[in-house]
């Protein structure tokens, strides 16, 4: 039995889902940027994502160990990302590194590339309800 999505629409998901995750996590740098103390989060999920999808099957790999990240076909799922403090740090009077300017950049970004990605998946949706409700006429 073939499965209904391909590997496009599952990298679109996970796409989706870590620009989710990125929003929420950006929204909290934001919330927190008047909290002495605070360091600005960051996370990085391109190159795992790059690295599962594996388009040309060329970076294929082996894991021994669970806790490596997964590559190759059917691994998107298992895409996982860290989140860790923000290397390019200013640091203020009172300990914060959340820069404001620069966390807006970053979710005005985030949300254009989140809104291309449910465009994209929709579209891809659409093409699979036209091919069964009209596709047989």
């Amino acid at each position: 039995m073939s499965q209904i999505f391909d590997k496009t629409t599952k990298a679109l998901g996970s796409a989706i889902n870590f620009r989710q995750l990125r929003q929420n996590l950006v929204s909290s740098n934001i919330a927190n940027a008047e909290t002495p103390g605070y360091k600005a989060k960051r996370l990085r999920f391109e190159e795992a994502l790059t690295r599962a999808i594996d388009l040309s099957g060329k970076t294929s790999m082996l894991t021994s160990d669970p806790n490596h990240i997964a590559n190759g076909p059917g691994r998107i799922s298992n895409v996982r990302t860290n989140i860790f403090d923000d290397p390019d740090i200013n640091l203020t009077n009172d300990g914060n590194t959340v820069d404001m300017e620069k966390e807006m950049a970053i979710l005005k970004e985030n949300s254009l590339i989140y809104k291309a990605a449910v465009q994209l998946i929709n579209k891809k949706l659409g093409a699979l309800k036209y091919t069964v409700t009209e596709g047989g006429r």
